[in-house]
């Protein structure tokens, strides 16, 4: 084998300008590439395979990524702003170590990534609480009748909500399916997306929970004694996302803190109350008492067809993810990725193009 019939390849490609084809990425209209995406998606979706990792060493009982919950991503493309699925990657990792594995979506959207990746399998089952009006809400996906396909069949669960939605009647939802979930599916481990778009007073949603209503699905999770892992997610009023992430680590912890904020970088953001905790809008609650009853009869029917926990065949273990821990880092002096800027071959001239100009190559 000869390198020089890469180099031959390459001009070919370069002469038939294919190349410039090539500079698609299947990114969407509500996923533009912006400087530094790389690095954030090394940081997402690490976090949550590093999450992962712990927990199947059981160097944690509940492992947190507050950067990852991008619950939109295909294997086709990125959506919905998410770029690349870092659920997915955390799920199939745990899968190495674990037989079930119990995915709770609580972002306002429906989580159609990771309902997608596994619409097939009953190895894991996914569990998503989101607004659904009929196909004119993103992603339009995540109606209550779908429940999976083959071997995944009822192993997917919808729960359709509507605008509103307040803490009691959530948490009257919430606590007897997820009951029922975990007696008939026994999870070795529980991923929970903390979408905080769900929260009141969201920019993009329309829910009405507060930040306990919101936290008490993880306080209730963290109830049966499951290794879980913790994920961010949707959220765009920043300073309510930062408050909601904030008391749900304490929570995983244990831990009651003030209402009232510490001092802290972005302490002007929180004002003019500077809580921890805030109100719940006044708002029309569209969520009807015979329309929730209805809904969780749906879904204990669903339940119903499910006999037992599934069991999994014995089976060579795959290697696990080789995560060693970096003591004493910088985070703020990391070498940086040398990445090819998309700006190598902009010109018509290919006499321009044959060699790269350093300054356009990051």
């Amino acid at each position: 084998m000869k390198p020089h019939r890469i180099r031959m390849a390459h001009n070919l490609i370069i002469h038939y300008r294919l190349h410039r084809l090539m500079e698609r990425f299947n990114l969407d209209y509500d996923c533009p590439i912006f400087e530094g995406l790389f690095q954030f998606c090394q940081a997402s979706a690490g976090g949550s395979i590093g999450a992962a990792v712990k927990i199947n060493r059981g160097d944690a009982d509940i492992a947190i990524n507050w950067a990852g919950g991008l619950h939109h991503a295909k294997k086709c493309g990125a959506s919905g702003f998410c770029y690349v699925n870092d659920i997915v990657l955390g799920i199939i990792e745990l899968l190495k170590f674990h037989r079930r594995v119990l995915y709770v979506d609580i972002d306002i959207h429906h989580g159609d990534g990771v309902e997608e990746a596994f619409l097939t399998s009953d190895r894991v089952m996914t569990v998503s609480f989101h607004k659904y009006a009929e196909g004119n809400y993103f992603p339009g996906t995540g109606n209550i009748k779908d429940v999976g396909f083959g071997q995944g069949m009822y192993y997917a669960l919808n729960v359709p909500l509507n605008d509103g939605m307040d803490d009691e009647n959530f948490r009257g939802l919430f606590r007897p399916i997820i009951q029922k979930v975990m007696e008939i599916y026994q999870p070795d481990v529980v991923v929970l997306q903390c979408g905080a778009d769900s929260l009141a007073g969201d920019r993009l949603g329309s829910f009405n929970l507060s930040v306990k209503g919101h936290a008490d699905c993880l306080q209730y999770l963290r109830s049966f004694n499951v290794p879980m892992m913790v994920l961010g997610g949707g959220g765009y009023t920043m300073c309510n996302v930062a408050r909601c992430w904030c008391y749900e680590t304490a929570v995983a912890v244990g831990v009651e803190p003030d209402n009232k904020l510490p001092y802290n970088d972005y302490y002007e953001y929180f004002g003019p109350d500077y809580n921890l905790h805030f109100q719940p809008r006044t708002v029309e609650n569209k969520n009807f008492p015979k329309e929730l009853e209805n809904i969780r009869n749906m879904l204990m029917d669903h339940l119903s067809h499910i006999e037992h926990a599934p069991s999994v065949q014995f089976q060579a273990r795959p290697p696990g993810t080789e995560a060693p821990e970096e003591e004493d880092e910088d985070m703020e002096n990391r070498t940086q990725p040398k990445l090819w800027s998309g700006e190598y071959y902009d010109s018509d001239n290919l006499e321009d193009d044959k060699k790269p100009d350093p300054e356009n190559v990051a």
